[in-house]
């Protein structure tokens, strides 16, 4: 049977027209093998070892190591940790073709077993993957939770940077003389009150805050904890840290504090489009046991009726809870910090701003809403807040499909994590001046050479936010806290530093974690400045 099938096979490739089609399908099936992922070679990066592959290198997978690796090996890195494809973006070129050109084979977000396990599994809007049912919670977010339409978010603000200042003045005198205020504690406080009323409408007792900032703190440990299981899954039950024991703990903890506080919404039966409405309010108009007639998501559905296109579980409450007070709290309080520290560290700035303030605003009151729009400098003193200290430094993307990038040199297997190194980005030598040195002027307009970069998504060397689908759907609300406090904070006060510091001698460095906050709390001396009380 073999003799004569090949006795076939080489007769019909002595026809000339054969032979022309079997070149020309081996030529295609040769093309197509070239330009598929699979085949394109990884981009360069440290050399694995054999089954742990660049696992000796996690304590490096920071947004100061990455940097560093970038300047070794390019602005794209290819990693293996265990099982894992890890691929690091450190230049606005590769940020724009991940956030842009392909932003749809970047979509999703990468979960450890530990944030799948504690966003019950992928529940929230941050982790789940992109799809219908991620579309309405995103805009669940930007039309209800997040809206300026929130009056009383927006108030929350205002009432909370008015309560910091206070307590500024407060905090800062000791028998008629000027101490040390830690001011990084108390602008804590203030994203801490701020969120809270948001989320549960009020700022709630000293006891029931310290138990919910208690399980925030248990969560933020567990998801940056390492796990074996997560890279390389047969050694999955070596629960040698006992993560699996505290996952299921902290889990449990947030159901007993949350549940107990969406019982007490459904009972008062508040309407979300009450004043005093709160974002609890807002998502339990899409719970189903409170509204079973709403229409589950499905594919296709139109985005401009979310009452009829979504449904939520009190898992979904839970998980979109806990993105609100990760996303608000430590990372507006980081930039609030930095903000103030900078400018300690740069004299100039903090005069060159308070000149402004005292201007626009006058010494005989604070700063009010409708003077932020009036003070342009306020607002590059944030853009190169933002650029130095963005909010969260390494921006975790997920592939959806195998890809290629750099024109189809590099290949991404599907299911890699892409990490978007913004911070390195902010600091790239090629796009910025000066690109270490806090310089707001860079920003000002007809003066300084970034005039008229923003921060909105669409400038690549500039992501404080991110960048398309996945950006941050909180940007507005983090803003407005963000040039509200600091203007409060810059015109309120004169700043010194403690014990005789100078400037130069300010301790500047980071920590990694969610987000890159200052090593040290900020310590200094605040004198005011304003003939009115604060009171």
């Amino acid at each position: 049977m073999v003799v004569p099938m090949v006795q076939f096979t080489m007769e019909w490739l002595q026809d000339p027209l054969s032979l022309v089609i079997v070149v020309t399908v081996a030529f295609l099936l040769l093309q197509i093998r070239r330009s598929s992922p699979a085949t394109a070679p990884l981009p360069p990066g440290p050399k694995p070892l054999p089954i742990i592959g660049n696992m000796q290198m996690m304590d490096q997978l920071t947004h100061r190591g990455l940097a560093a690796l970038a300047k070794e090996y390019g602005g794209l890195i290819h990693l293996k940790l265990g099982r894992l494809h890890a691929f690091a973006v450190s230049t606005p070129e590769f940020a724009r073709e991940v956030l842009q050109a392909q932003d749809g084979a970047f979509s999703n977000r990468p979960a450890t077993i530990a944030i799948a396990y504690l966003t019950y599994d992928r529940a929230d809007m941050a982790f789940a993957h992109y799809g219908a049912f991620w579309r309405q919670m995103r805009k669940l977010c930007v039309v209800k939770l997040f809206s300026r339409r929130r009056a009383e978010t927006w108030l929350a603000v205002r009432d909370e940077s008015a309560a910091l200042v206070r307590a500024v003045a407060r905090h800062g005198e000791n028998g008629g003389e000027r101490v040390a205020v830690n001011l990084g504690e108390l602008i804590f406080s203030l994203t801490k009150n701020v969120i809270f009323r948001a989320a549960f409408g009020t700022r709630g007792d000293d006891e029931r805050q310290d138990e919910f900032i208690g399980i925030l703190q248990e969560f933020s440990k567990l998801f940056g904890a390492f796990n074996i299981g997560d890279f390389i899954p047969w050694l999955r039950w070596m629960d040698t840290n006992g993560i699996n024991r505290r996952l299921v703990a902290a889990r449990a903890a947030l159901d007993g504090f949350i549940d107990k506080i969406i019982d007490e919404h459904i009972e008062r039966g508040k309407n979300p489009d009450d004043a005093d409405a709160d974002m609890v309010d807002d998502m339990l108009a899409f719970l189903a046991e409170v509204k079973p007639n709403a229409g589950k998501v499905a594919a296709g559905a139109g985005d401009d009726d979310l009452q009829n296109t979504l449904q939520l579980t009190r898992d979904n409450i839970k998980a979109i809870i806990m993105d609100v007070m990760f996303g608000g709290t430590e990372t507006v309080a980081s930039a609030i910090e930095w903000a103030m520290a900078e400018m300690m560290h740069s004299p100039g700035d903090l005069r060159r701003l308070q000149n402004e303030l005292a201007a626009v605003v006058g010494l005989d009151r604070n700063v009010d809403e409708r003077d932020l729009e009036n003070l342009p400098f306020l607002k590059c003193v944030v853009k190169e807040t933002l650029r130095l200290h963005p909010p969260i430094p390494l921006l975790l993307h997920e592939t959806a499909s195998d890809c290629l990038l750099a024109g189809g040199r590099y290949s991404v297997p599907k299911g890699s994590r892409v990490m978007i190194n913004v911070w390195a980005i902010g600091r790239d030598r090629s796009a910025w001046k000066d690109a270490d040195v806090f310089r707001p002027s860079r920003f000002v307009a007809g003066e300084g050479e970034a005039e008229g970069i923003d921060f909105k998504g669409g400038c690549f060397e500039f992501l404080p936010f991110g960048s398309g689908r996945r950006s941050c759907p909180g940007m507005a609300l983090g803003l407005y806290a963000l040039e509200l406090a600091v203007a409060r904070l810059a015109h309120g006060f004169d700043w010194s530093l403690p014990d005789g510091m100078k400037p130069s001698e300010l301790d500047m460095s980071d920590v990694f974690g969610l987000t890159a906050p200052r090593a040290v709390r900020l310590s200094a001396v605040a004198t005011p400045r304003l003939t009115c009380s604060f009171e």
